[in-house]
């Protein structure tokens, strides 16, 4: 059994986001790294919450979310290391960020993602998000994007 942990920030530092942009370059789903500066940008104006994941004291996946209104928390960006996969890490930092969001008062959490990544959907869809919208590619159809959305109250009966 693998010692693992997930570390809670509420604050974009410098040290955080270097950390998840160098973690964002390991990630091969991801189209582009994100810099650091690109990090800061997206979570400082407004209430994020940024998780890092651990196995044995080592950093293998990150999930970032932030507020886009009083009652809407969004989940923006996450990815775990190939080495570090089948571990449970993308279903733990998920209902720890839900549980996060519903806590400090949000009503639904937001995701998007892309119809190829069946791994995502499956598990969104196994926490009860909901498709809400599509972003149809006509030249690619796994390219689709996917919004989900979740009523953070359903929480309680789960």
């Amino acid at each position: 059994m693998y010692n693992l942990e997930i570390r809670e920030f509420t604050d974009a530092t410098d040290t955080v986001c270097q950390l998840i942009a160098q973690l964002t370059q390991q990630v091969p789903e991801l189209d582009c790294p994100h810099t650091q500066a690109d990090i800061q940008q997206r979570l400082s104006a407004t209430p994020c919450l940024i998780l890092i994941a651990y196995v044995e004291g080592e950093a293998a996946g990150f999930k970032l979310g932030y507020a886009r209104h009083d009652t809407e928390f969004y989940s923006w960006l996450g990815g775990v290391l190939p080495d570090f996969r089948q571990l449970g890490l993308a279903k733990s930092m998920l209902e720890y960020q839900e549980k996060w969001a519903a806590h400090k008062g949000y009503a639904t959490l937001s995701v998007k993602t892309r119809n190829h990544f069946n791994a995502m959907l499956n598990m969104l869809v196994s926490r009860h998000y909901q498709i809400t919208a599509i972003e149809a590619d006509q030249s690619n159809i796994s390219q689709h994007k996917l919004h989900l959305q979740k009523q953070l109250n359903l929480i309680a009966s789960q």
